[in-house]
């Protein structure tokens, strides 16, 4: 009766043994499929909310400027996934464009000793809102469920209104621009980020710097300040939304239909 308890205890072990290295060979082969998995040139269209940290730099140099905190920056961008020379190992890179709703600002700290604070033309804070058409190059490192984000392009805007404060500012330019003031709006964006992916909703997060080369004041040749300049200098946070319109890994409509073809009709 020992001896039949050993074998029957032996067994046991054995059976154990192998249901376990059956269950790593099947995770072993669950993985090696999902490094297999294939990205696709898909597309998706996309929301994003967020907040802008403004800022300006001048010519001739202004001391304590403050940074304008504005919420309410919007954007709604398309973004083109492409395999770089059709290849699975490079499929890393998208084009993204949209349209973007957001602000500028400058502002300037109050001399605690003094009471004295720097001006711009009488203001000593200032909102700019500014609509503008961002189009970025991208660079993702996709390790499911999440991927890595970097992005940089340029952009073109107009400043569609302005709003001013200050002591010695004419009322009459509190909502209004001067005839020297640039509304035309262009610059270099970029900034990285990263994604959680729940085919086929992502959820991205992202902080871009937004530089734009575009002065707030036209040159005034007659002046001793032709070279005065105010360039905005954003930081921009956002929480974007996005939808794949196309399916991000696996078999898309069109290869699925060109399956059923050459079933059908054969590849010939």
């Amino acid at each position: 009766m020992r001896f039949h308890r050993l074998i029957l205890s032996v067994l046991l072990v054995l059976a154990a043994v192998c249901a376990g290295a059956q269950e790593v060979q099947f995770d072993s082969v669950a993985v090696s499929s999902r490094k297999k998995e294939r990205i696709n040139n898909y597309i998706m269209i996309g929301v994003n909310y967020g907040v802008s940290f403004c800022n300006m730099y001048y010519a001739p140099s202004r001391h304590n400027r403050a940074w304008q905190v504005h919420p309410n920056y919007v954007s709604v961008m398309f973004t083109k996934h492409s395999k770089m020379f059709d290849s699975d190992d490079l499929a890393m890179f998208a084009l993204t464009a949209g349209f973007a709703h957001g602000y500028e600002g400058f502002g300037f700290l109050r001399d605690p000793d003094t009471g004295y604070s720097q001006n711009v033309d009488g203001a000593e804070q200032g909102t700019i809102e500014v609509f503008e058409i961002p189009a970025l190059a991208q660079i993702h490192i996709d390790f499911h469920p999440a991927k890595i984000l970097a992005n940089v392009g340029v952009y073109g805007g107009w400043r569609n209104s302005i709003s001013r404060s200050g002591p010695t500012l004419e009322p009459e330019f509190e909502h209004a621009f001067r005839s020297y003031e640039n509304r035309w709006e262009y610059g270099l964006q970029g900034g990285a980020g990263f994604a959680l992916m729940f085919d086929p909703i992502e959820i991205h997060f992202n902080a871009m710097l937004r530089w734009s080369w575009s002065s707030l004041y036209r040159p005034d040749y007659a002046s001793q300040y032709y070279y005065r300049y105010a360039y905005p200098l954003d930081i921009i946070a956002t929480i974007g939304v996005h939808f794949q319109l196309t399916k991000r890994t696996g078999k898309t409509s069109s290869q699925l239909r060109r399956e059923a073809k050459e079933i059908v009709y054969g590849t010939h």
